[in-house]
């Protein structure tokens, strides 16, 4: 889930109820609130507990919110921060890989780590992102297997973008009670091919309906319609190199969410008016194929 702010560079709270119903109505499953693209890492903790007080206030009936947030290097601070998500009544807490160790730190000091915050914790089920900032650090797979093995993890968003760790993955968790979701658009259909759950990514704040219409046209063996669908997503992802979140945040107010562009992880005025147009036909390009599939 995104943030939107105001010119005056607060929460627009407004903005964030809007988002919550756009979400509803274009089958979205659940929201991954406080997250990389709520750009927390630019939210004071005060801002990021408040506004998943106001999402989980809003969330509608039967949809499931998890949330991330613990920013700190400090393990006791995370700890703090992840108690006083809990406390809002989320389905389930996320951890952000890369706060268990440096980049040149072992995994062994990462599962140490990861262990000592989550004993710390409530009784609650707990995923893993490997977030991009402020730099990725993927899952090995004798990471996984401590995760299958410790019975306390249930899921992991993965962005390692490569079929082969992928599989490797898959593998790993097959038959447990972990289940991978893919953040990844063009290897989406392969994985779930090879056993993953569902697709958890940004380019669900442009479209969520086209996954949501993929992943039931997979489940109902429709490969026709499920390959032309990945064609479609796969391709248009690329706007995540564009200047996300800005152009999510713009693509939105084409789809009638009144939010203005201003980020705090990116300047607005990155999206020129080339890249604008990028998005217009990508948001036409969207709604004719939403006509042509009854999304």
């Amino acid at each position: 889930m995104i943030t939107p702010f105001t010119e005056d560079n607060k929460i627009d709270y407004n903005g964030v109820l809007q988002l919550i119903e756009w979400y509803k109505n274009k089958n979205v499953d659940g929201i991954f609130a406080i997250c990389q693209s709520s750009e927390i890492f630019y939210l004071s903790f005060e801002e990021r507990l408040e506004l998943l007080k106001f999402i989980i206030e809003h969330k509608p009936e039967g949809m499931s919110i998890v949330a991330s947030g613990h920013t700190s290097d400090d393990l006791d601070t995370q700890i703090a921060e992840a108690k006083a998500f809990i406390d809002t009544g989320i389905d389930a807490y996320v951890f952000i890989s890369n706060r268990f160790a440096k980049a040149d730190e072992s995994d062994d000091v990462f599962w140490q780590n990861m262990e000592y915050v989550a004993s710390q914790l409530p009784d609650i089920p707990l995923g893993v992102y490997e977030c991009p900032y402020p730099y990725k650090r993927e899952i090995s797979p004798y990471i996984l297997q401590k995760m299958v093995d410790s019975n306390r993890y249930q899921f992991i968003k993965d962005t390692c973008c490569s079929l082969p760790k992928l599989k490797e993955k898959l593998e790993i968790i097959k038959n447990s009670d972990v289940m991978l979701f893919n953040a990844n658009a063009a290897t989406l259909l392969e994985s779930l091919k090879m056993g993953a759950s569902g697709y958890s990514g940004v380019m669900a704040n442009f479209h969520p309906d086209l996954y949501s219409k993929l992943i039931a046209s997979f489940n109902a063996g429709d490969s026709e319609k499920t390959e032309f669908l990945q064609n479609l997503v796969g391709f248009f992802s690329v706007v995540e190199c564009q200047c996300y979140p800005v152009n999510a945040k713009y693509y939105l107010g084409l789809d009638g969410i009144k939010i203005g562009i201003d980020c705090r992880t990116r300047d607005k005025k990155e999206l020129m008016e080339s890249r604008k147009l990028e998005i217009d036909q990508m948001y036409y390009l969207t709604k004719e194929i939403e006509k042509k599939f009854n999304i």
